[in-house]
């Protein structure tokens, strides 16, 4: 049996558009002898779809698409995929997160999801039911019968000893274990964060073991609002040892020739670019380029605009942003006040002409000017301190939002992750913009990939997106200067913020770790108790700011964002 793997990048609500793209991929795979082409977690809908799911017109409009793919799939092949199957018994939640299999002029549902993730970004259990297991397909291909163990995505999700503590539920792999699956597959939708990629293949790995057969693992691709499905599809054999690696933050359609052996009988077809995953900052950034190319593309953007600075944030949301959607549709705008150096002019300046991009200058030491002069009857006096540096900030995002509107650009915000965890960022001013595109990066990653990026080891990621590959794209003078948002004379990030070196783990510890000063854990021993006291305060006073931020981008385990659910007023 020849099977299809279809990795493919729906537009989340869009039932009609997507049946018609997995139908184009089926008649391609139908042409290459398929016998079965398998699609995603929710092919239909995309993931996550949300309140989507309660609308009755679009539950409706589902079952027509089913139906035009019964009689419109090329005779002798079948289609896996997954849907939102109804459920007409009066109670809720009353759909299922199913797989269906479209066969022969008819569709029917074979398999419901039975771990129904309400964690982090998830929140299956407002809308589904759990499905119970086993799930067993059994198919008649090349005449013999096929015997096919069908898991959703969470399913696979059951050793504590990889991924931690599981969901509390049946343990789907070991239902299917006494029926002796010939194949697993495993129909997901799973958000890229870093590390994960080689945490799915490890759980695939040992389902593989403990079945005794080879599994099948396939992925949505596609940046949706602020997740990102960065594909990475796979096959691993029955000792679970990777057989192949479909692309990472790519489409794909690629064939295995099965016999019922342990192990594939065939390889890729046509072979993906690698054979095993990228190193994890090419993931990383790879992921981040598809999620604003898709915020833009499915939002109705055709070009970008971001201040540019001449710091290594805005460096780095520029680089991004030409690999997204082209140097030509990215514009930069610097905003000189009287206290930016000209180092950090050239540097803007110097990185706009190697990326290619187009720059504007707009001064803003007049603006700043008539604002003191303006206020200065209300206040007294001029405005000075913390009032008069937000306003610098201010009048850029006044300016950015202005040449956007004018434009129909996408404001791209520069800020990352330390930042907004701190409060060190400003309301109405740099924290303007559609999309946060570094908003999960805490800084030292950010000094990190954007050394990456200037390394060897970046020279075919740059190519392959469009970037230039000889000679640096970030440049050592952004690299190396001391972070500084150059609001007063001399001013540095660390005048306000403690070295980043020593935040960063902080707030990693309270963000992602859920800890407290007083439970920091083992790694982070010998901690100054101020500081640790110090930056929890500051990571709770800036709740309010964080809810009024752009959507960002989750690239990492627990990002600002629909996965972040914390009270703005709250006690100690």
């Amino acid at each position: 049996m020849r099977l299809a793997l279809c990795q493919f990048n729906p537009l989340v609500g869009d039932l009609r558009g997507n049946g018609a793209l997995l139908l184009a991929k089926c008649q391609r795979a139908a042409a290459s002898g398929a016998d079965l082409v398998v699609a995603p977690e929710l092919a239909l809908w995309g993931y996550p779809a949300r309140d989507l799911l309660l609308r009755p017109s679009l539950r409706r409009l589902q079952g027509d698409v089913l139906d035009q793919l019964a009689s419109a799939l090329p005779a002798g092949l079948g289609l896996l995929l997954g849907i939102a199957e109804p459920i007409s018994d009066g109670n809720q939640p009353d759909l299922s997160n199913a797989a269906a299999l479209v066969d022969a002029g008819r569709w029917q549902v074979v398999a419901r999801k039975q771990l129904l993730p309400s964690y982090d970004v998830f929140d299956e259990r407002r809308y589904f039911r759990s499905g119970s297991g086993p799930c067993l397909l059994e198919i008649e291909r090349q005449g013999r019968r096929w015997s096919l163990g069908l898991t959703l995505c969470e399913d696979l999700w059951v050793e504590e000893r990889i991924a931690g503590p599981r969901l509390a539920g049946a343990d789907p792999i070991a239902a299917l274990q006494p029926l002796k699956p010939d194949l697993l597959l495993n129909l997901s939708a799973s958000p890229f964060s870093q590390g994960k990629a080689a945490l799915r293949q490890q759980l695939a790995g040992a389902a593989a073991r403990r079945l005794g057969c080879p599994v099948v693992y396939v992925n949505q691709v596609g940046g949706n609002d602020e997740l990102v499905f960065d594909g990475a599809s796979f096959v691993v054999d029955a000792s679970g040892s990777i057989c192949q690696q479909l692309p990472c933050s790519q489409t794909a359609l690629a064939y295995w020739d099965w016999d019922g052996g342990l192990s594939p009988a065939g390889i890729l077809e046509p072979l993906p670019p690698a054979a095993v995953l990228p190193g994890p900052e090419e993931q990383l950034f790879r992921a981040l380029v598809l999620g604003v190319g898709d915020y833009a593309r499915k939002c109705g953007f055709q070009r970008a605009l971001l201040g540019l600075s001449g710091g290594i944030d805005s460096a780095l949301v520029a680089v991004i942003a030409c690999a997204a959607l082209g140097p030509g549709a990215v514009q930069a705008l610097l905003m000189p006040s009287p206290y930016s150096s000209s180092g950090s002019r050239s540097d803007a300046e110097a990185l706009a002409a190697r990326l290619g991009l187009s720059q504007q200058t707009v001064a803003i030491t007049a603006l700043m000017g008539a604002f003191d002069a303006a206020l200065t009857p209300a206040l007294g006096a001029p405005p000075a301190g913390l009032t008069a540096e937000n306003l610098q900030s201010r009048i850029r995002g006044t300016l950015l939002m202005a040449l956007a509107n004018q434009g129909g650009q996408l404001l791209l915000a520069t800020g990352n992750k330390s930042e907004l965890a701190v409060g060190y960022c400003t309301l109405y001013g740099d924290m303007n913009g559609g999309l946060a595109v570094i908003g999960d990066l805490y800084k030292t990653t950010v000094f990190q990939l954007c050394a990456w990026l200037d390394s060897d080891g970046a020279r075919a990621c740059r190519r392959d997106l469009g970037l230039p590959e000889a000679g640096d794209l970030i440049g050592a003078a952004i690299r190396l200067k001391p972070p500084s948002a150059e609001l007063h004379p001399g001013q540095r990030d660390s005048d306000s913020l403690p070295d980043y070196a020593q935040l960063d783990p902080l707030l990693q510890a309270y963000i992602e770790q859920h800890r407290s000063p007083e439970d920091l854990g083992p790694e982070l021993e010998g901690m100054d108790p101020a500081l640790a006291q110090r930056v929890d305060g500051l990571l709770r006073r800036a709740e309010f700011k964080r809810r009024q931020a752009a959507p960002v981008l989750k690239v990492g385990p627990r990002a600002f964002g629909s996965g972040w659910r914390m009270p703005i007023a709250a006690g100690p």
